[in-house]
This record gives C-alpha cells, sequence and structure tokens, in this order.
C-alpha cells in the first residue's frame, strides 16, 4: 500500500527508451508504479538509471533483451503495459520491410501480453503503421489493434502531433490503448491477481 492506503498501480515499460511514456503515466496516474522495463541501447539505460538516482522514476529492474523477459515472473502483478516498440521496420525513413524486420517486435509482446494478462495495454508508435503492410491486415496497425481485441481488449487507437500540444514541430504517432473488457479474465484462466501484490525478487 502507498503511505495513502491506496494500493499502487503496478507498470511494466516496454522498449522504455529514456522514459517518456513513463513520466507522461507519472504525470495522469498518481499511484503508478514502475516495476520493471526493458530497453536494449546503452545511452537510454544510461539516461533511465540518472532519472531513477534524481527521483524521476522509479527504481527498478532494466532488463536488456524483449526477447528473453521472464514474462511468468511477473503474472498476477502487472496492471499496466506500455512500449514504443521499435519504430524503424514501419518508418517512411527506413526500408519499411514492415514484418518482414528482424526488428518487428510485436509478435513477441503479444505472447507477453498472453502470459501477463494487464488490465491496460498503451504504445506508441510512427505514423507509417498505419500503411506499413502486414500479411491478413490492412496494416500493422490493423494488426495490432485486432490482436488486442481477439485477447479481450476494448482497442483504439489515435494519431496525434507534437504540435497539438505545443511543441515547434510536427512529429506525429499513433497511441494505441487497450482494455481489459468487463467480461475478460484480468489473469488467463481465472487465476488471481497475487493477494498481496508482492513483486519479484531480482538476483
Amino acid at each position: 500500500m502507498t503511505d495513502g492506503g491506496v494500493m499502487p498501480i503496478h507498470h511494466l515499460s516496454l522498449c522504455a527508451g529514456i522514459g517518456g511514456i513513463d513520466l507522461g503515466l507519472r504525470r495522469v496516474v498518481g499511484n503508478i508504479r514502475t516495476v520493471a522495463m526493458v530497453e536494449r541501447e546503452a545511452f537510454c539505460c544510461a539516461n533511465l538509471v540518472k532519472a531513477m538516482e534524481e527521483g524521476e522514476l522509479d527504481p527498478c529492474p532494466i532488463y536488456a533483451d524483449l526477447l528473453r523477459f521472464p514474462w511468468q515472473k511477473y503474472r498476477g502483478v502487472v496492471d499496466i503495459v506500455s512500449g514504443g516498440f521499435p519504430c524503424q521496420p514501419f518508418s517512411e525513413a527506413g526500408l519499411r520491410k514492415s514484418t518482414e524486420d528482424d526488428r518487428h517486435l510485436w509478435p513477441h509482446i503479444k505472447a507477453g501480453l498472453a502470459v501477463l494478462r494487464p488490465g491496460v495495454c498503451f504504445f506508441e508508435n510512427v505514423e507509417g503503421i498505419a500503411t506499413a503492410k502486414s500479411p491478413g491486415y490492412h496494416s500493422v496497425l490493423h494488426n495490432v489493434l485486432c490482436d488486442l481485441e481477439e485477447m479481450g481488449y476494448r482497442a483504439t487507437a489515435g494519431c496525434f502531433s507534437a504540435e497539438e500540444v505545443g511543441a515547434p514541430h510536427r512529429r506525429k504517432r499513433w497511441f494505441i490503448l487497450g482494455l481489459a473488457t468487463a467480461d475478460s479474465d484480468p489473469c488467463d484462466q481465472g487465476e488471481p491477481r497475487r493477494a498481496s501484490r508482492e513483486l519479484p525478487q531480482e538476483g
């Protein structure tokens, strides 16, 4: 419990970058606590650690490899999963290999969500995700939304620019939100969340 007796909302940050989504969530969700991060870039990790030391982000373990992340270890603990998964496969500035690009991590994130079953999923990506092709779907964005719906989430997405919130540049980004539906089990197969909300022990 927090000092005010309110149960913290546990957050897992995937492809955390320098913590932009994390800082945004802290501003709008007062009792949120990040319990783990995944980020492979050394520069970003150094910035995350610095932000933790300065009290801007919650101290937590940082995992370097999403493909090796111990999803089962955090099952029943995580309420929100966020992430700015790699945009290079979809960016207009790249080759746009889309789902054929080795950096396309959505299938791995989807598999992790199936284990964790968080109540809320929140992801960010570049404008090109809405036109990047995905076999069997209109686009990768359509693929992500359909996958979330199939897993029991009410899914929606919106494209917003930095200019809309006062920045001097356009920088359009898609934001994807998945909310567990009332009749979906927040933990697969009826398994309840950990009653004591204890976090995994590291080491």
